[in-house]
């Protein structure tokens, strides 16, 4: 068990991601909830943008809610937004109170006020009890750490590819913040996820992992990892899987934005790798709507492959992303 910040709420250090939670039916997610319970797994994280799954979580933990820390998060970012869908999430998870709720996915120079007025306002009348951020914007949250603030918890991606986390974890650690790590295994990219959530472990700033997982089974693997020692095999895995991926995975580090015509690229490579990888394509088929500008729209002008630190093949990247979406 490891301390949720000043929270002083004690979770087991590997919790359940929510994410695939909606590519399961209801009666998988009961069997999901008893494999939790059977392995200590007493944390987990969803969200309102999951579709289904806050309200598949709130069936399968009728009876055995307190058993369980719940974590979920919200894209709102009015004071009525942000108060309904307070009210929604609760309707939904089938509790009186949500333990940690958050401001989802947010990103560099967002406005907050209202959502923070709806999220203290809760607080104070104990439909939650404590509020947290995820963000995949380092500068943001690195900056967020620096200044009094509400949130006791940060949220952002952390493995053995992406490994920028680590000096924001040490900073939130230093300053009693939660450290929840999501993304461990590279959105999909990682096969391997004993050596990929062990790697995570070894990380004393971490306070809890969040792997998604859509069955029993991926429970049971994913509770049985501890910190430790690699063996040979473990560590030759990450040096060849670093090999592979350093020269096509994204970090979603944003050096590339902004697009000459305004393509929001880290969001089309997430939403490919939730389709592909994830196997979540109605959700990534809806998520890739939202684009503003769609990536068959790149004129390959290369401003972003020069910006790029990790020199990808980013106009090669999009035109796959653009071959996945096509007719859509």
């Amino acid at each position: 068990m490891r301390r949720l910040g000043k929270t002083n709420l004690y979770v087991n250090e590997v919790g359940f991601g929510g994410i695939p939670i909606q590519r399961v039916d209801e009666n998988t997610v009961r069997k999901i909830i008893d494999e939790l319970i059977n392995q200590g797994i007493n944390f987990i994280d969803t969200a309102r943008g999951y579709t289904v799954s806050e309200e598949y979580l709130g069936k399968a933990l009728e009876n055995r809610r307190e058993k369980f820390i719940l974590a979920t998060k919200s894209m709102a970012r009015t004071y009525q937004g942000m108060k309904e869908d307070i009210e929604i999430s609760l309707k939904n998870l089938n509790t009186s109170y949500i333990d940690l709720y958050q401001c989802h996915n947010v990103p560099y120079g967002e406005n907050l006020d209202g959502a923070i007025k709806a999220l203290l306002e809760a607080k104070e009348e104990g439909k939650i009890k404590h509020i947290g951020i995820t963000s995949h914007s380092y500068e943001f949250l690195d900056e967020l750490l620096d200044r009094n603030t509400i949130f006791e918890t940060i949220q952002f991606p952390y493995n053995f590819i992406e490994t920028k986390a680590e000096k924001l974890f040490a900073k939130a650690y230093e300053k009693e913040i939660g450290v929840i790590c999501m993304k461990p295994l590279a959105g999909g990219a990682l096969d391997n996820a004993k050596v990929a959530l062990k790697y995570i472990l070894n990380n004393p700033h971490v306070s809890v992992v969040i792997p998604g997982m859509a069955s029993p089974e991926e429970v049971k693997i994913n509770g049985s990892v501890k910190s430790g020692e690699y063996n040979d095999e473990e560590l030759k895995y990450i040096e060849e899987t670093r090999k592979v991926l350093d020269e096509d995975f994204c970090r979603r580090c944003g050096y590339c934005l902004p697009c000459t015509v305004g393509i929001n690229i880290p969001g089309a490579f997430l939403f490919e790798g939730y389709y592909n990888r994830y196997n979540l394509k109605e959700w990534a088929v809806s998520r890739f709507k939202t684009l503003q500008v769609r990536p068959e729209e790149c004129i390959e002008c290369g401003e972003c492959e020069s910006r790029c630190p990790y020199n990808l093949k980013i106009i090669q990247k999009l035109k796959k992303v653009a071959e996945t979406f096509k007719g859509i």
